[in-house]
């Protein structure tokens, strides 16, 4: 298995810089996922581990050795793309031994490596066929079996599934992962899919404008975003972001909402303004209020089975919320927002860290 560790890596195209001073290291056999806005050089790094790009400054290692002279080949790792290309004059068969086929396999090596392959992803019953007569789900699971035939160091995988429908979307993402339990194979994630990344990764970073913003496993960037960025793009629906003043200091307490809490901090603030971060999910809107609860009114509600979204207006500033399915709320209902005060992220106003 195939450690790789980027060493201040920068890459700039012309007077554009994409990547600016990238150190990290994915480790040995894990599921690494780069995820951001489109345009924010992800897709850049990738090429760069390929060999299709050179870093403009710094050095990428493979384990011990030095990776920026090395050619794609003698990087030894397999790309998985949005578009799948496959051949389509080939049948399945073809497709998923093309690349032991150049390498001059012995036939019967060939033939039984395709079958094996065929049979980890449920693709036995297909060999026969063309691309044009295989589903989406289909091909993609052909594209991974070319690649995984190869057997090599690192896979590297494109935006794999962004040309799923959604529920095709959510059975791959759990193919592909028992697919990296089964093999173990380093495997480098780019999307722009938070839930993807969230899902999939052993860890992710979330990059912004060639930066890496927080580097850590899903669940923890989750609960812990590193700044407002990293809080606002994880997290569906969005985290809401409210204006908050600081109460006391000893004990820490804001004011947000209308009502004062008292949130876990790091650190102090520096200043009386600061954020309130409150994911949607963890603001709980009844009809009936109770100690602590803010009030406010219905804008917007949206049914979502086992729950309701809630668009609500409090103290001046609209939020989101969720409501049990049973509550009876219409646009213009009187309502109460109730927070866990452990569940709020402190941001500082100026720089939008968190505190």
């Amino acid at each position: 298995m195939t450690r790789i560790r980027f060493e201040n890596i920068a890459k700039s195209f012309g007077a554009t810089t994409v990547i600016k001073g990238l150190n990290l290291t994915i480790e040995k056999g894990e599921f690494f996922t780069f995820v951001g806005p489109s345009g924010c050089g992800k897709s850049t790094i990738l090429n760069m581990i390929a060999g299709l790009e050179a870093p403009t400054d710094g050095l990428i290692f493979f384990n011990e050795s030095l990776a920026n002279r090395l050619s794609p080949k003698e990087r030894d790792v397999a790309m998985v793309f949005q578009s799948y290309a496959l051949y389509p004059h080939m049948t399945v068969r073809g497709n998923i031994a093309f690349p032991l086929v150049m390498q001059k396999e012995r036939k019967e090596v060939v033939e039984e490596e395709v079958l094996r392959v065929a049979a980890l992803l449920g693709l036995a019953g297909l060999l026969n066929k063309k691309p044009k007569e295989l589903s989406g789900g289909q091909r993609q699971r052909v594209a991974l079996g070319r690649a995984i035939i190869r057997k090599p160091k690192v896979f590297l995988m494109d935006e794999p599934l962004s040309n799923l429908d959604s529920r095709l979307r959510t059975e791959m993402r759990a193919e592909l992962k028992k697919l990296h339990q089964a093999l173990g194979i380093t495997t480098v994630y780019v999307t722009h899919d938070q839930a993807e990344a969230m899902g999939l990764s052993d860890r992710m970073a979330i990059l912004n404008n060639g930066e890496v913003q927080q580097c850590d496993r899903p669940r923890t960037i989750y609960r812990n975003p590193a700044n407002i960025f990293v809080a606002g793009f994880i997290g569906s629906p969005a985290m809401n972001f409210v204006p908050a003043e600081v109460a006391s200091l000893e004990p820490l307490q804001v004011r947000c909402l209308g009502i004062t809490v008292a949130p876990e901090a790091g650190k102090h603030p520096r200043d009386s303004k600061v954020i309130a971060g409150i994911r949607p999910e963890d603001l709980l809107v009844t009809s009936q209020t109770s100690e602590g609860a803010a009030g406010g009114t219905v804008s917007v509600v949206e049914p979502a089975g086992a729950l309701q979204w809630v668009d609500l207006t409090v103290d001046g500033v609209v939020v989101k919320g969720f409501a049990n399915p049973e509550e009876d709320l219409r646009p213009g209902s009187r309502v109460f927002a109730h927070m866990r005060p452990e569940t709020i992220v402190l941001f500082d106003a100026a720089t939008g860290e968190r505190l």
